[in-house]
C-alpha cells in the first residue's frame, strides 16, 4: 500500500512510517542535551503529540482554531505541530526574528488562542504584546526558569509550561485516545494545515492558507522527481521550521519518507554538527553553499606553492571529469585516475568538514550563483536547486538527482503547469509540464505563472489581495521573472526588483549581483539605478577578508559612520568592481559604490526573515547617501 495517497494528511504520514516502515522504538528525532546527542523514537514522539492534542481538546480547542509557535527547530517544535494537527488545529508559526509590533499583528490576524515559545527573550516578546491580543488564552513556554518573569498586571492568559503539559497528559486515557482518533479521522485533505505569513518586503504580511493537500501532493511528487531519498537518510535541519521551505523539504519529507531529523544548536555551531551527525541530506540555502566555497577556495590557495598548485589542479580535473560525465560520456582510464588522485588529496578533505556522508544538499529561498554550483560539482557534492514560494507550498521545479544544469531551479514537478508570461502584454509565452520536458528546449523569459495543485487556497481573511495573486483562469502569478533552458526552468529576477534607467534600459539586478559576487571581497552586493542615468551599488564586504586584508582591529566595526571612508579600501574594493564590471553590458556596470561597514539588519527592518534585502526600505534609509554617489559622478568603469 503506498505511503501516500489521496486521503493523506499530515498527521497521518508518521503513522503510516511506523505502520509500514519503521518499528516504534526506531528513531526519529536526534537532538542535543548538553554534551550528547538524544535520540528520541517514533513512539516517544506520538506520545507528546497525543499529550498535547489531549490537553488542547480539554481547554476547548477545536478544529479550525489557530494555535501559534514561535520557538526554534527542536523536538518541541515536532511535538506540538504533531498534536494540534492531528485534531484539526491551523498550525501558525512565527519567525522568531519579528518585531513586538509583527508578532502582534499575526496573532491578532489569525485568531490564535494559544502559543508556544522558545526561550525568555521571545516569551518576553509575547507578553509586551498579549493584552492587545483578545484571542489570546495560553503561553506555553518551552523553557526552563520561564517563572522568573514578571506578567504584566493586564495580561490576562494561562501561562503553563510545555513540560508540565506533557507531564499532565503523559497517560492518555483510552477515551480521550479515541477523541483523538476521531478528530483525526475527521481532518480533510483539502482544510487549512498553517497559515505562513509572508515576509512582506513591501507591505503588510499575508497569510497564506495551505492546505494538507497541499504540503501531502507536494512531498509526494518532490519524491517522486527525487527518489533516492529513502528511510536510511539522516537530515540535519537548520533551516527555520516557521519557512515553508524547511517544513517541506526536511520536516514533512521526512515524516513521510521514514527519515532520521537532526536539529542543528544554532548556525555558529552549524559546522561543528555537521561533523558530528554526519548528515546525509541537508536543506540550505545560497548563502551557506557561498560560505563554504569561500572558505575552501581561501583555505586551498592562501599558503601558495605546491599546496595551491595541487588545490587548482585538483578542481580543474573535477571540471574536466564533471563536464564529460554530465554530457553522457565516459571520462577514461586516464582522467579517472586523476581524478581518484583529487579525491584524495584535496576532495575528501573538504567533505569531511561536512560529515563525509552527504548525498546531496537542496538548495532553495535564493538564486545560487552558478559558478558555486559547478564548484561543488567539480568535488562531486550534488547541489539540488529548487524553486518556489510560501503560496506554492514550496515546490514548483526541482533539479533531478541525475541530471544538472548549473544556473536553472530544475524540472517542473508532476502535475502542475508553470508558464511564463510577458510582462508588457499578458501573453502567455510557453506553459511546460513535467511530462512534457524536452533538455533542448529554450523559450524567451517573462513572468512566471503556475496552477496545480501546489496553489494555496487564498490570502487569509484577504479576497482582493488573493483575486490579484490568483486570476481568473486559476494562474497564481509569482512576482518572479524567468524561463525555461534546456528544458529546466531558470530565474532571472524578481518583477518588482527590475531597474529600469532613464533611458529605459531594463536592468534585472540579480544576475548583476551574481557577477560581481565572484569577487571574494564582496559578501552582499544591493544595485541601485531605477530612473536614473547609471547603476550604483551598496557593498557588504567580507568581512574576514577585509580584516585580514588591512589588520582591522574588532572596534573597526563598531564605529557609528554606516559607510567605509578610508581611501585605500575603497581603492582596494574597485579594482574587482572594475575588473568584474568588463563581463558586463555597459548600462548594467556599477559606476560608484558605498562599503557599508555591517551587513543589512533584520532587526532595523532592512532585510526579511528569509534574507531577502527589502529595497524600499533600503532605499528610503540611504537616501542621501545614495543621491551623494550620483552627485559625485565618479565611474569606476575601466
Amino acid at each position: 500500500m503506498p505511503l501516500i495517497n489521496e486521503f493523506s494528511t499530515v498527521p497521518t504520514l508518521l503513522r503510516n512510517v511506523v505502520k509500514n516502515i519503521h518499528k516504534p522504538a526506531d528513531t526519529f528525532l536526534i537532538h542535543k542535551q548538553g554534551t550528547e546527542w538524544v535520540e528520541i523514537s517514533y513512539e516517544e514522539t506520538l506520545k507528546k503529540a497525543d499529550a498535547v492534542s489531549a490537553y488542547f481538546l480539554e481547554k476547548g480547542i477545536k478544529k479550525g482554531d489557530c494555535l501559534g509557535l514561535m520557538i526554534e527547530n527542536s523536538p518541541e517544535y515536532v511535538y506540538y505541530d504533531q498534536g494540534i494537527q492531528q485534531i484539526g488545529v491551523i498550525n501558525v508559526s512565527i519567525y522568531p526574528t519579528l518585531s513586538e509590533q509583527e508578532v502582534a499583528y499575526i496573532i491578532n490576524d489569525s485568531g490564535i488562542k494559544g502559543i508556544l515559545v522558545g526561550n525568555n527573550f521571545l516569551y518576553r516578546k509575547v507578553l509586551k504584546v498579549a493584552s492587545n491580543c483578545k484571542a489570546l488564552k495560553y503561553i506555553i513556554p518551552a523553557f526552563k526558569d520561564f517563572e522568573k518573569v514578571t506578567i504584566p498586571a493586564d495580561v490576562k492568559v494561562e501561562v503553563i509550561a510545555f513540560s508540565d503539559i506533557l507531564a499532565l497528559k503523559h497517560q492518555v486515557t483510552a477515551a480521550e485516545k479515541a477523541e483523538i482518533e476521531q478528530c483525526r479521522n475527521l481532518v480533510e485533505p483539502n482544510d487549512v494545515s498553517s497559515l505562513i505569513y509572508t515576509s512582506g518586503t513591501t507591505g503588510i504580511p499575508k497569510g497564506v492558507m495551505l492546505t494538507h493537500y497541499n504540503f501531502v501532493k507536494n512531498v509526494e511528487v518532490c519524491l517522486q522527481q527525487i527518489p533516492v531519498i529513502d528511510q536510511t537518510e539522516t537530515f540535519l535541519s537548520f533551516l527555520p521550521l516557521s519557512h515553508v521551505f524547511e517544513r517541506t523539504a526536511t520536516y514533512h519529507v521526512c515524516c513521510a519518507q521514514g527519515c532520521k531529523i537532526a536539529f542543528a544548536q544554532s548556525l555558529e555551531l552549524l559546522a561543528k554538527n555537521m561533523g558530528e551527525i554526519r548528515p546525509t541530506v541537508m536543506s540550505c540555502v545560497p548563502r551557506l553553499l557561498e560560505r563554504i566555497h569561500d572558505k575552501a577556495i581561501k583555505s586551498g590557495t592562501a599558503a601558495g606553492g605546491t599546496k595551491a598548485k595541487i588545490f587548482t589542479w585538483a578542481l580543474e580535473t573535477g571540471k574536466n571529469y564533471r563536464v564529460i560525465k554530465e554530457a553522457g560520456n565516459n571520462p577514461g582510464l586516464i582522467l579517472s585516475a586523476k581524478k581518484a588522485l583529487a579525491e584524495k588529496l584535496v576532495f575528501s578533505k573538504i567533505k569531511e568538514k561536512t560529515g563525509g556522508r552527504l548525498k546531496f544538499m537542496i538548495s532553495g529561498g535564493a538564486a545560487l550563483p552558478k559558478n558555486v554550483g559547478e564548484f561543488f560539482g567539480d568535488l562531486g557534492i550534488k547541489i539540488l536547486e529548487g524553486f518556489g514560494l510560501t503560496e506554492t507550498s514550496p515546490v514548483m521545479s526541482v533539479t533531478e538527482y541525475h541530471r544538472q544544469v548549473y544556473g536553472t531551479v530544475g524540472r517542473v514537478i508532476p502535475g502542475i503547469e508553470v508558464g511564463v508570461q510577458d510582462v508588457e502584454t499578458k501573453e502567455i509565452i510557453n506553459i511546460q509540464t513535467h511530462d512534457t520536458f524536452n533538455e533542448a528546449f529554450e523559450c524567451e523569459e517573462g513572468e512566471v505563472i503556475v496552477r496545480g495543485h501546489c496553489v494555496m487556497k487564498g490570502y487569509f481573511n484577504k479576497p482582493a489581495e488573493t483575486a490579484e495573486a490568483i486570476d481568473k483562469d486559476m494562474w497564481f502569478h509569482t512576482g518572479d521573472i524567468g524561463r525555461f533552458y534546456k528544458g529546466n526552468l531558470q530565474i532571472t529576477d524578481r518583477l518588482k526588483n527590475m531597474i529600469v534607467n532613464a533611458y529605459g534600459k531594463n536592468v534585472y539586478p540579480t544576475p548583476v549581483e551574481n557577477i560581481y559576487l565572484k569577487s571574494p571581497k564582496i559578501d552582499q552586493l544591493f544595485l541601485i539605478g531605477d530612473k536614473r542615468e547609471f547603476i550604483t551599488a551598496i557593498i557588504i564586504p567580507n568581512k574576514e577578508t577585509l580584516e585580514e586584508t588591512f589588520k582591522l582591529k574588532p572596534d573597526f566595526f563598531d564605529q557609528p559612520e554606516t559607510f567605509i571612508s578610508e581611501k585605500e579600501i575603497i581603492d582596494w574594493m574597485e579594482v574587482d568592481i572594475k575588473k568584474i564590471s568588463n563581463e558586463l553590458a555597459k548600462f548594467e556596470r556599477i559606476k560608484n559604490f558605498k562599503i557599508k561597514r555591517n551587513p543589512f539588519n533584520i532587526n532595523e527592518g532592512e532585510i526579511t526573515p528569509t534574507m531577502k534585502v527589502k529595497r524600499r526600505v533600503v532605499e528610503k534609509k540611504y537616501t542621501d547617501a545614495i543621491n551623494e554617489m550620483y552627485e559625485e559622478g565618479i565611474e569606476t568603469e575601466g
